[in-house]
């Protein structure tokens, strides 16, 4: 918003200041930095309106403001080693070595939809080898950079392709809460109607199942629901089995239609195939879907934008219809996907000793977050902290999610200098020996402090 005079005139020799963020960045905009007011100097891009930072954005900047030595960001998206440096794989590294020393390595083009024994080792990991999609031929991956991309790709083609609702506009859902960037890119693409399904209790700290199945069998035919696995963002926590049975059993009678974005598959529990249930029973049960896969977290890639989109259709000539638009929506975007990330994920998958200490690496990430959420649970317990946050201990993934309130997470901001995500999310991994208890203190006092305030703001009794 703009401030400057209380009538919204800005008087001569007055400097106008927009805030960018809540009341945390600012821009001095002064008269002599304006432009004439004429036509020649206007530029073409005059209307374009100013996007206010993210509140993640916000935080970001605040603490690369912080001075305080002390100052710690528990936001961050990467997998950290116990000693509080990134954690690289050790197949991940021996296998970017291996391919760096190959003499036979050239910078030539790949196809736009990458590369083929990426795609199909791809397809293999999330569906399974056994997979009646890719016994049937109607199963197929391509690569893409990143979850995003995949994400992208998705809302764009299904705003064009998807139109057995016409001419209406299908809704599409995504869980409350959610990952903004699904809302932002859907809506970029185009989509009008978009809705929230429930997803997470703020009252018993747990998945909203019974209210989310209200919300599908309410949703109207042929809705695109938006499914977040391993593990979901930001609560870090999946449905059991047997309740995606159930959502799936919904769905299907409902004909509602699924897109999957897988976050971090083996990552959340340790097990690939555990972490790819939800997907391969939509598969089983005859669903067509779309599935984004990101290679990011679960194999320390971050940097490499390394993702894959699956394709599972109705039959073979439908999967060469979908794939063949696909191919041209990613010729226009980026043309061709990054090389040499998906060259180390392509080698890993293809080679069993690879695989193997790919899947043991896992294991050891997966097994180590775990341990770190029972810590803080028990650690928090024994502070006696006044609001249970037990169900942590439930949750997987690399995120910690304990539903903080606003006024628990400015006090660690500003009293302790601990930043969060903007909505609370704690990176497990980024918690250690050295500072787990100093951080499940202020934790503590953080509850104790919010309880307080709620206190003091309730009315005096008559």
């Amino acid at each position: 918003m703009w401030e400057g005079h209380r009538d919204g005139v800005t008087r001569p020799g007055q400097a106008q200041s927009l805030v960018v963020g809540p009341g945390q960045v600012t821009m001095e905009i002064t008269p002599e930095s304006q432009c004439v007011n004429t036509t020649a100097s206007l530029s073409v891009f005059q209307g374009t309106p100013l996007r206010l930072m993210s509140h993640q954005w916000v935080y970001n900047d605040e603490y690369n403001k912080d001075p305080n030595p002390e100052k710690m960001y528990l936001g961050s998206r990467e997998y950290f080693a116990e000693d509080g440096e990134v954690w690289t794989l050790p197949v991940v590294r021996k296998v970017h070595r291996q391919i760096l020393n190959d003499p036979t390595l050239c910078h030539d083009d790949i196809s736009v939809l990458g590369q083929s024994e990426f795609n199909r080792v791809s397809t293999a990991l999330i569906l399974g080898n056994e997979s009646i999609a890719i016994v049937e031929k109607r199963a197929d991956s391509i690569q893409v950079p990143g979850g995003n991309g995949a994400l992208f790709l998705v809302a764009q083609f299904l705003k064009r392709w998807f139109t057995i609702t016409d001419p209406l506009s299908p809704a599409v859902y995504v869980s409350e809460p959610c990952w903004e960037t699904h809302v932002f890119t859907f809506q970029g693409a185009g989509f009008t109607d978009i809705r929230r399904y429930h997803y997470w209790d703020h009252e018993k700290l747990c998945l909203a199942i019974p209210q989310w199945l209200d919300d599908m069998e309410n949703a109207p035919e042929y809705s695109i629901i938006v499914l977040q696995v391993a593990a979901h963002w930001p609560t870090a926590m999946d449905p059991t089995p047997a309740e995606w049975r159930q959502i799936a059993e919904v769905m299907k009678r409902k004909r509602l239609f699924p897109f999957f974005f897988v976050t971090a598959q083996g990552l959340a529990t340790g097990d690939l195939n555990k972490d790819a249930f939800p997907v391969r029973h939509f598969v089983t049960e005859r669903f067509e879907l779309l599935c984004a896969q990101s290679y990011s977290k679960n194999f320390g890639l971050c940097d490499e934008r390394v993702g894959s989109l699956t394709i599972v259709s109705r039959d073979n000539p439908s999967l060469i219809r979908i794939r063949s638009q696909l191919m041209l929506a990613a010729r226009c975007t980026w043309s061709a996907p990054p090389h040499l990330g998906a060259r180390i994920v392509a080698t890993i998958l293809n080679n069993p000793a690879f695989f193997a200490e790919w899947q043991a690496n896992l294991r050891s990430m997966a097994e180590r977050l775990m341990l770190t959420r029972e810590k803080l649970a028990e650690e928090l317990r024994t502070l006696g902290t006044l609001r249970p946050l037990n169900h942590i201990r439930r949750q997987i993934g690399l995120y910690m999610f304990a539903d903080f309130k606003d006024s628990e997470i400015m006090y660690l901001k500003k009293r302790r200098h601990i930043y969060l995500t903007s909505i609370g999310q704690i990176n497990m991994s980024l918690m250690n020996n050295q500072n787990l208890s100093y951080i499940a203190r202020c934790i503590s006092e953080a509850v104790q402090s919010g309880l307080e305030t709620a206190e003091t703001a309730q009315p005096a009794e008559l």
